[in-house]
């Protein structure tokens, strides 16, 4: 079987870690189902697990790849739900102690076929393509969740979006236009505030620019290089989601304004499978669709990963079998 794997963690030079080639192909046990990959999108967790973050050393060779959307051997159209829980856990899977995510534990989607517990596969929607469909897994379910579980934002309030051009951010903005909500974002470049525009952004600014009003809510994803921007853009009592930390964890927490300001600072990982069910069902319902920035074939992976480990995004990255 064709695949796209990790043969060891490279902390330093992760994409020397990388190898593209033939793997032995896997068998689905009881209560699993094999779904023959169509497409798969890259995430900043490929680069984590090249490094060896997240990923005990005796779990490589590892194959690459959280999110994705296929076939089932019955013919069904699938995508590919990544959050992978504990056997008889109830509830929430993102507060599962023991949950893990493909590539932590389990092979991942960047090859022909993977395996992943039948709970773990909804219906692809007609409207999506596959490529469009394995974006939705990671980067448009963890937007989603940030807007609509954690940030308690309501329509016609305004909210930042830190960057412009990521897969998280770009379906943020997607995602806040179609709900209603005022939406800003920041970008490095030109070209990337272009793009945030392009999707919905009501305004862009320079990164770290002062904003010409506090908003209500700050989606961060970046971490270190915007934290300070986004404590001082917010109103008394605002909100700040947290994702992730693209440029380092450790932020100044500011904790004067913190308090005095009353702002409240959420975390949000991934989603639930209901979630993911509830976003496809929004996309749907309003007609978007993940912007596509770069597709490649599979075999073509290695400039894939190095565009994300540059920073050079225009949207999702998106491999094809």
């Amino acid at each position: 079987m064709f695949a796209v794997y990790a043969a060891e963690p490279n902390a330093d030079a992760p994409l020397d870690a990388l190898r593209i080639g033939e793997r032995e192909a896997p068998t689905a046990p009881e209560g699993w189902v094999t779904v023959n990959v169509r497409a798969a999108s890259v995430n900043m967790h490929d680069l984590w697990t090249l490094r060896g973050v997240g990923i005990k050393p005796d779990q490589f060779p590892m194959t690459l790849g959280c999110d994705g959307a296929g076939v089932l051997d019955d013919g069904s159209e699938v995508v590919i739900h990544s959050v992978i829980a504990t056997e008889g856990w109830m509830g929430d899977e993102t507060l599962d102690p023991k949950r893990t995510l493909l590539t932590e534990k389990h092979q991942g989607t960047f090859a022909e076929k993977v395996i992943v517990p039948a709970r773990n596969v909804l219906a692809k929607p007609a409207e999506l393509s596959f490529s469009q469909a394995a974006c939705m897994g990671t980067a448009w379910l963890t937007a989603y969740r940030m807007i609509f579980v954690k940030s308690g934002l309501r329509p016609g309030q305004t909210m930042l979006v830190q960057g412009s051009s990521g897969g998280v951010a770009t379906a943020l903005i997607q995602l806040g236009r179609a709900a209603g909500l005022r939406v800003w974002s920041t970008g490095r470049t030109e070209a990337k505030r272009a793009l945030a525009e392009s999707l919905g952004a009501h305004a862009t600014f320079e990164s770290g620019a002062r904003l010409p009003d506090k908003v209500d809510g700050v989606f961060e994803t970046v971490g270190k290089a915007t934290w300070a921007h986004s404590m001082r853009s917010l109103k008394p009592g605002g909100i700040i989601v947290v994702s992730g930390s693209t440029s380092g964890p450790d932020a100044n927490a500011d904790l004067q304004r913190l308090f005095f300001l009353q702002i409240r600072v959420v975390g949000s990982t991934m989603g639930t499978r209901g979630e993911l069910t509830d976003l496809l069902s929004f996309c749907a319902l309003k007609g978007l669709s993940p912007e596509i920035g770069l597709e490649l074939s599979m075999r073509e992976a290695e400039q894939g990963l190095r565009a994300m480990l540059d920073g050079d995004t225009a949207g999702k990255i998106v491999l094809t079998n």
